[in-house]
């Protein structure tokens, strides 16, 4: 994958890696006609956004795209964020890999745009630019007690055990009898299956090669005492984030009994008749398993679960109460709330009442957050997001953005998907019109350049490709399909940097 790089302002007219033949030096004109026919685009993150962007880029029969990633390793929040025990959602990962060998693509890894090199300076690299970082942040509970020990949010704790390098020390304490989520989405529900998932129902995972999961962290999980975890929610049944498929696997996890309150769901069925169809699926399974008596099978199994799940509705956090010494959390205080308004408008309101409940370890699950990524980026502090018409960063000619830095951290890969191809297609219709700048970039030579000056060592894929090659060997000792490294300076002395 060798980059492109013609001579124009002193950059090699040849790739790097072949010499050009003798007597084939080409001319000033020649460089000219090739660099304006070959449109440099760079993409900024290389998880699902960048690399749907990427690809959707690459339609272009000339274009050339270079994506830029923070981390040494591509692929993001399929590599940080899915749940270890869902493999094959992580098959879009061949896909991606596609996309990076192509000749006409590039991976650049350990570069942190807004720190390592500026946005200015790949606008003045490139034709355009793509932000696609995701969310990088969560969202802060901003309540008393927030700050002790016991405390943290579940994207932290995903990181953990997923070998996000920067949550690689977290060391969670679960040497307690009960767990608080707040919030009730899909990260909620995975963080509280990986939780009271039996530890040989990890090993079963293991034996067949099923997950990716730290060794640190599937240390830690054999080791756990938490036996029940409650998802709190300030609103009700309807108005659930997660998903039935997160559901449905949460009903059937071996070894656990949902608690639900039929009180929860009062006059809920006929409020379910006018929501849309996968709204009411989901809202029928909860009432289901909150209201009907369960079969002889089912009922035997609950009856011999030794750990619990249950959904704690209308609550919305307060305080997170201190231990007796005031060294570590040991329950959170909850207003109980009641709904006014309807439909997407419905909004929780406290009644005044207030309760406690007790636990040893609070996870804060109420959303993830993007960051500003340069000073000469627009960012919407409230909304977490780049302001941007379809993509085209508001004011910014030659600046899109695409996935959650777009449009808030909501929807699943395939829902990134559509939102980065609609990005690339906006992008190729501006450069069409002749809106994007004329005459040739030297895309990553300058770029290349600039790192070089500061002491910056890229990571290309077939590095990567290395790295992963590592990661296969060191599973296959003890059956997993890899064992993540976590360290990316390990990383980079594997790779000789």
């Amino acid at each position: 994958m060798a980059s492109r790089c013609w001579r124009w302002w002193g950059w090699s007219a040849w790739p790097r890696t072949r010499p050009p033949p003798a007597g084939s030096t080409p001319s000033f004109r020649h460089h000219l006609s090739t660099q304006e026919k070959t449109p440099q685009i760079c993409v900024v993150g290389s998880g699902p956004a960048g690399f749907y962007t990427a690809q959707h880029l690459l339609k272009h029969p000339q274009a050339h795209v270079d994506i830029y990633e923070k981390q040494p390793v591509p692929f993001g929040l399929v590599r940080f964020g899915v749940a270890p025990d869902h493999p094959e959602v992580k098959n879009v990962i061949n896909t991606f890999t596609q996309t990076a060998h192509s000749g006409r693509c590039a991976f650049w890894g350990n570069v942190e745009v807004g720190r390592d090199v500026t946005v200015p300076e790949l606008r003045e690299a490139y034709h355009a630019v793509v932000l696609s970082y995701g969310a990088e942040d969560h969202r802060a509970l901003e309540i008393p007690g927030e700050e002790l020990p016991g405390v943290c949010s579940a994207r932290a704790f995903v990181g953990w055990y997923n070998g996000l390098p920067e949550n690689r020390e977290l060391e969670p304490d679960l040497c307690c009898d009960t767990a608080v989520i707040l919030g009730q989405g899909n990260v909620a529900l995975d963080v509280a299956r990986i939780l009271l998932t039996p530890p040989e129902h990890l090993e079963a995972l293991l034996l067949c090669q099923r997950t990716d999961i730290t060794k640190a962290a599937l240390g830690v999980l054999r080791q756990s005492r938490v036996k029940t975890v409650w998802l709190v929610g300030r609103r009700g049944p309807l108005q659930v984030a997660f998903t039935i498929k997160e559901l449905r696997e949460m009903i059937q996890l071996p070894g656990a009994r949902p608690i639900l309150d039929p009180a929860d769901f009062l006059g809920l069925q006929d409020k379910i008749k006018e929501v849309p169809r996968p709204r009411k699926r989901l809202t029928e399974l909860l009432l289901r398993t909150a209201t009907e008596k369960p079969g002889p099978e089912e009922a035997a199994r609950r009856a011999s679960a030794s750990r619990a799940w249950g959904l704690r509705f209308f609550r919305s956090p307060q305080q997170v109460l201190p231990s007796p010494d005031g060294r570590r959390a040991a329950g959170v205080r909850l207003a109980v709330t009641r709904l006014e308004g309807v439909g997407e408008a419905t909004r929780a309101v406290p009644t005044g009442d207030m309760e406690d409940l007790p636990c040893g370890l609070v996870l804060s699950s109420v959303g993830y957050k993007s960051r500003p990524v340069d000073p000469s980026v627009p960012f919407d502090s409230e909304l977490g997001v780049i302001p941007n018409v379809e993509g085209r960063v508001m004011d910014v000619p030659g600046l899109y953005c695409s996935g959650w830095v777009k449009r808030g951290p909501t929807g699943v890969i395939a829902t990134t998907m559509t939102d980065s191809f609609l990005t690339g297609q906006m992008l190729l219709q501006d450069l069409k019109a002749g809106l994007l700048p004329s005459g040739p970039r030297p895309g990553y030579a300058a770029i290349q350049a600039l790192l070089s000056s500061r002491g910056v060592r890229p990571v290309s894929f077939s590095d990567w490709e290395k790295l992963d090659a590592e990661e296969v060997a060191r599973g296959q000792g003890t059956g997993k399909p890899r064992e993540k490294l976590v360290d990316p300076q390990e990383m980079l002395r594997l790779l000789g940097h």
